[in-house]
Formats: C-alpha cells, sequence, structure tokens
C-alpha cells in the first residue's frame, strides 16, 4: 500500500525547504518545565542524589536545560548504571518511568549501585509529542560519531565526561500508534523512500543487542513488568515489528549498527524497553508502572538479588 505524505514529493528526498515545512507544523501540546524539571526539585533533596545540567538544546536553551540525575553509592566499589528515557520525546511512560522510579525505588539500591539517569533527553521532542528533534532527525538512530543530533551528541557527552564504566545501560521506550500512522510514513517521506506497512505490537516487549543479546537479563525484565501489564505476542510471521521474536516479549535489534541509544556504552548488559500506552488495557499510570517494574526487574537481575 502506498501512502502519499503530504510534505516533499514522493521518491525525493527532503530538503531543507521540507524540513522548515515540517518544522513549522509542529506545536507545543505540553510543558518540559511542569512536567519534568518540577518533578526534579523534590528529588535533588534525596540522600545521596544530585540534579545537574549537563547542556540544553538550541532551539531554547533556557527553556530545554538538559538535565540528569546522579546517585552516588554508599559503597565504594558498588558498579554504576545508566538509565535513559525521553530519547523519543513523545514516549512519555519512559521520561515519567525514570522519574517515578527516581522518586520511588533508587534510594533503596544506595548501598548496592551507582547510578546515572538523564530522564528526558528530547525536551523539545516531549513538548511537541515527536519523535524527531526540530531538524526532523530521530535522536535514537544518531548515537554515532559526529552525531547530527545536538540531544544524542550531547548525552554521549555527559556518558564520555562521567569517566566511569556502565555495568549495565537501559533505555525507556514505548511503541505506539502512531509510529505506523505519523512516523514511518513521514521517515519514509524524509529519505524518499516508499512506505511500507507495518503492525504496532499488542503490549510490552524488549529489544536486546544482536551482538550481546542477554537473553537472561531480558526474560527477568519482560517477567518482572508482565503483572503490570501485558506481553505482546508474535504476530502471524514470529516476529514483532518486523523483527523475529527470540523468546517471549524479546527482539534483538544491531544496536551499534543503527545508532541506537542502547549501544552507546561499553555496558555487558543492555536493554531497551517497549511500553504500549495505545492498548485499552493500559493506562497512563499502568505505562508508567511498567517501566518502573522493568527498571527494578533488570538491577535484581544485575546485581544477583
Amino acid at each position: 500500500m502506498e501512502r502519499t505524505y503530504p510534505i516533499g514529493t514522493p521518491g525525493k528526498p527532503w530538503g531543507e525547504a521540507e524540513r522548515r515545512e515540517w518544522f513549522e507544523q509542529q506545536r507545543v501540546q505540553r510543558s518540559y518545565s511542569d512536567d519534568v524539571l518540577a518533578q526534579l526539585g523534590p528529588i535533588a533533596t534525596i540522600p545521596n542524589v544530585e540534579v545537574a545540567q549537563y547542556g540544553s538544546l538550541p532551539i531554547g536553551t533556557d527553556r530545554y536545560p538538559l538535565m540528569h540525575v546522579t546517585m552516588q553509592s554508599t559503597n565504594p566499589d558498588a558498579p554504576w548504571v545508566l538509565i535513559t528515557g525521553g530519547v523519543h520525546g513523545y514516549e512519555t511512560s519512559g521520561v515519567q518511568g525514570a522519574l517515578r522510579f527516581l522518586e520511588v525505588d533508587a534510594q533503596s539500591y544506595v548501598d548496592r549501585v551507582n547510578m546515572l539517569i538523564a530522564p528526558c533527553v528530547s525536551p523539545w521532542g516531549y513538548e511537541v509529542i515527536n519523535r524527531w528533534n526540530p531538524n526532523a532527525i530521530d535522536p535514537n538512530r544518531s548515537f554515532t560519531a559526529d552525531s547530527p543530533s545536538e540531544e544524542a551528541a550531547q548525552l554521549m557527552n555527559l556518558v564520555k565526561s562521567s569517566g566511569v564504566e556502565f555495568m549495565m545501560h537501559l533505555d525507556l521506550h514505548e511503541t505506539t500508534d502512531t509510529d505506523e500512522s505519523e512516523f514511518r510514513p513521514a521517515v519514509a517521506a524524509r529519505d524518499g523512500q516508499p512506505f511500507v506497512p507495518g503492525t504496532i505490537p499488542d503490549g510490552f516487549y524488549t529489544v536486546g543487542d544482536t551482538a550481546n543479546p542477554q537473553p537472561e537479563l531480558q526474560a527477568a525484565i519482560v517477567a518482572g513488568v508482565e503483572p503490570v501489564t501485558h506481553i505482546a505476542p508474535a504476530d502471524e510471521n514470529g516476529q514483532l515489528i518486523g523483527s523475529d521474536m527470540v523468546q517471549r516479549g524479546v527482539i534483538n535489534y544491531d544496536v551499534r549498527g543503527w545508532g541506537l541509544c542502547a549501544g552507546m556504552t561499553t555496558a555487558r548488559l543492555t536493554s531497551t524497553t517497549e511500553v504500549y500506552p495505545d492498548s485499552p488495557k493500559a493506562t497512563s499510570e499502568i505505562c508508567i508502572l511498567a517501566q518502573v517494574a522493568a527498571v527494578n526487574a533488570a538491577l535484581t537481575f544485575a546485581l544477583g538479588t
């Protein structure tokens, strides 16, 4: 099925004019300041926790400060864990799940692990509820050398400047119905390619690294999330979102080859969570709790408790 996107000429990649037209159609629909920055104030008062700015977006340096949270363990030999949310700004539960975990559960690990958490990597995308950044670039295909995405480049600089080796990296995402109705047609139009329809998995799943899949970690996360929300079944081809399901609720991607956030460190344990907020079985709160459950399950597995 061919679907015509309202911007650009079919078969011709976008130039600056088309990217500008796309940008001018975006509208602020919610507040990064109210939804994210305001929550970081109380989090900064938690013992052993520091909230700091690691950069800002050129589109609005005052409006879009990039924030991270560090929880320093009381154990000097504790390993480090990286948690990222909102790499795709429109994926709400990744952002709110990271904040909820900090508010509710992070302190229970203070004697066992250090944490670096970037709860909203793409604040402009969060406000306009979009997958891309202002330049029509997908940050989660941009964790590469000389990244074209300010969001990805500044997060990579933060991780590099931390000077630590991470044991685990969890990247919190959602797969939404608008992936199929808006964002896949948009990327096809932007790149001058035909749109190929797909399907959206009905439920939670995780994405491992093809080169380092860590199947036991993925299984532990799926088991930890299942009491909160349903797990996505395979489609008629035994796949989820076009990739073979390697175990229940798990697929693998070439995370470094694709420039995905989950491939930005040398962490041995990595996983990308994918919550499904558009299910009639789910609510916004269920999706947030699912992300929190995923983080707790992953930490429990990694720490061997």
